[in-house]
């Protein structure tokens, strides 16, 4: 009988497929793979529960590397482990089309649980993905029922610590006690520059302590035997996360470069592989995995019976706990609850007939009030403005680290770290996420924001306080930019109502968006209803619409979104009483509108009528794509100033005096 490989030639099989995919792609990162080899190997080998042949299982581990750029970690553990992922795609790293691109990137690889490289998001994605399951477990788990039961792990190395977002995200972690989050630091000393003694001199450990984590220190990440027993140690530790403190070499096994920078982002040539080979004594071609180590790595037969186990445990489940068994299967698989369109619809309807001039954020709490019991999957928060984002309805019950039965979370001033969280939650399932904050304060969380568009995830985004119109605070917290802005992001869709029906459709279709984020921006300032058709009210759904028109074909055509669209109506009275047939077009998401038919685009925007402005209370550039240079744009291309909300309007000209000025003008 062979002798079955040692535990270190199970990872120099992913240090030879890491060094030589980055070696035949001329670019890459061999440092973090070759050094972390041997962590990876004793958690998916002995750890990590997860079915190859069925990489979406519900109750898998999940695996995140925050070091993205180390991605061949990740795809030499997939191909290895039996997932489908064959030797061709390793070959083809980082070339075009491929499912191995530079950094792993969610819906490509099978296993890839989200897109990490931006340092810092992998581990706060992580951080989402363990708070959904331990509030998926608390709201379904029955005594001897552990239907939701997995581990979360997450690689990350000296930049995703040096990354803001990860002091946010692994604050509120170790607040809420993500017992099943363990965190595996790579403390190898080395980032792009070199040494990182200049740069990074923390003292982790007491920093993760601080936090409330459980810290394992001093771990060889190059001991079988060392590591093992840290995971053994931290899957004890049920109330606090853990982060292991594993000390390695970055290139671990290239003679003449491990250790130095030199081996972080480049291939080390191929004198140096060679080189490496004999000093890992590894025999074997390129690309090739001597048969006895990949048959040591499949973990196919053991992922079909730790799923087999789960599916016998939930068939009874069903059968004990029928309704809690359907609801649960109904989240996870992303479906709307029965009733949701027909109430939906009647909530819509009702507000249109209701005609209430609020604030588009308090028609937004309606809105959650009357959505929220259709959605127990909501999963909600704020980044410490609660009462100010109006995000908090009447069905919410708190998260926090004594209390994991509930539906709303208060992240503390932790935009960029919610955003990314909530990117984790969506990426694990079975609730849809939204978490809200200041317009403006869009800018720190942008990041993660653009990550929920690049996975095609149903994340929402709620801003509010979304101009000029909240008045005193001033410039510093007046949005100009930010909304042109994020409508620059592909696949988000930024919706900004006129009134509190358009608010409610925006929020129906934030929910139904199943592969586009949504950003949903409100006002702090009362917005005067809109009276509306039947079939205006359906055209709401399609981004832009005529909400109000004139006899024949209109003269002049006024564009707004939000607060700004009532000036346009009341310009539109005025200009109808000079004899002046006008349109008046509502546009409350440009995207959605954007990706209509041209039949309908033309019905709306005809292009005989070339006499338009557009009217919103910021940045004007993006609206010359509706008016074209012809036409004209009322808006703000400057910083505000602080004082109430009536007078900046008026100071800043964005008023229905101009817009029917600037209307005349181009007549």
């Amino acid at each position: 009988m062979s002798q079955s490989p040692s535990r270190k030639m199970l990872a120099n099989a992913i240090r030879v497929l890491s060094m030589d995919a980055v070696q035949q792609a001329n670019s890459g990162h061999p440092g973090a793979p070759m050094g972390m080899a041997d962590i990876a190997e004793v958690l998916w080998n002995d750890f990590l529960s997860h079915n190859p042949a069925n990489p979406h299982w519900v109750n898998r581990d999940r695996f995140v590397l925050s070091n993205g750029h180390g991605s061949m970690l990740l795809y030499s553990l997939l191909h290895l482990s039996g997932y489908d992922l064959d030797i061709d795609e390793i070959r083809n790293f980082r070339q075009l089309h491929s499912k191995t691109p530079g950094h792993p990137e969610y819906g490509y690889a099978p296993g890839v649980e989200t897109t990490t490289g931006p340092l810092g998001q992998g581990i706060s994605n992580a951080v989402g993905m363990a708070l959904a399951e331990k509030v998926l477990a608390a709201q379904f788990n029955q005594p001897n029922f552990p239907v939701i039961d997995h581990y979360t792990y997450a690689f990350l190395g000296d930049g995703c610590l040096m990354e803001g977002i990860s002091h946010e995200a692994c604050s509120y972690a170790g607040t809420l006690g993500l017992g099943k989050l363990i965190a595996f630091w790579d403390d190898n000393g080395i980032s792009i520059d070199g040494n990182v003694e200049g740069w990074f001199t923390d003292d982790t450990p007491a920093r993760f302590e601080a936090y409330g984590w459980h810290v394992v220190r001093g771990v060889d990440g190059h001991d079988s035997g060392d590591i093992k027993q840290a995971i053994q140690q931290a899957q004890k530790e049920t109330n606090k996360p853990t982060l292991i403190c594993c000390k390695t070499v970055i290139g671990s096994g290239a003679p003449n470069k491990e250790g130095t920078h030199h081996v972080h982002g480049a291939p080390i040539g191929a004198e140096e592989i060679e080189a490496t080979r004999k000093a890992l004594g590894w025999t074997a071609p390129a690309f090739e995995i001597p048969a006895e180590i990949k048959n040591a790595w499949d973990a196919n037969d053991s992922g079909e019976q730790a799923e087999s186990k789960w599916e016998e445990l939930l068939e009874t489940y069903v059968a004990e706990y029928p309704e809690l068994a359907d609801e649960l299967l109904r989240r996870l698989s992303g479906e709307l609850s029965a009733d949701w369109e027909e109430k939906s619809s009647a909530f819509i309807e009702a507000a249109q007939e209701a005609g209430e001039t609020i604030a588009s954020r308090k028609a937004s709490l309606n809105t959650l009030n009357g959505f929220g019991p259709l959605l127990p999957e909501f999963l909600g928060g704020s980044a410490d403005l609660t009462g100010s984002n109006l995000t908090e309805w009447t069905g919410c019950t708190d998260v926090d680290g004594t209390n994991a039965n509930g539906n709303y979370l208060h992240y503390g001033v932790r935009e960029f770290g919610m955003s990314a969280i909530q990117n984790g939650i969506a990426l694990h399932g079975g609730f849809i996420p939204y978490g809200a904050t200041f317009l403006t304060f869009s800018d720190y969380a942008r990041n993660a924001v653009r990550m929920a568009a690049l996975m095609k995830l149903k994340n929402i985004f709620v801003y509010t306080h979304d101009s000029i119109g909240l008045g005193e605070d001033g410039p510093t917290h007046q949005s100009v930019e930010h909304v042109s802005s994020l409508r620059l992001i592909p696949n988000l869709n930024v919706w900004r109502p006129c009134d509190a029906v358009e608010s409610a459709v925006a929020w129906k279709c934030a929910v139904e968006s199943e592969s586009t984020p949504s950003a949903l921006i409100f006002t702090r300032q009362n917005v005067q209803h809109q009276e509306r058709s039947a079939e205006q009210l359906a055209a709401i759904a399609k981004g832009g619409y005529t909400l109000k028109d004139c006899e024949g074909e209109p003269q002049v055509i006024l564009i707004g979104t939000g607060s700004e669209v009532e000036l346009a109506t009341t310009a539109a009275e005025t200009l109808a009483a000079d004899g002046i047939k006008v349109r008046v077009v509502s546009m409350p998401c440009t995207d959605i509108f954007d990706v209509q038919d041209a039949a309908y685009k033309e019905s709306v925007l005809p292009s005989s009528v070339v006499a338009r402005v557009a009217i919103e209370a910021g940045s004007t550039s993006l609206w010359y794509k509706y008016v074209g240079l012809q036409g004209a744009v009322i808006g703000l291309d400057r910083f505000g100033e602080s004082a109430p909300a009536k007078e900046l309007f008026e100071y800043f000209g964005i008023t229905a005096e101009k817009l029917v000025a600037a209307a005349k003008d181009i007549l």
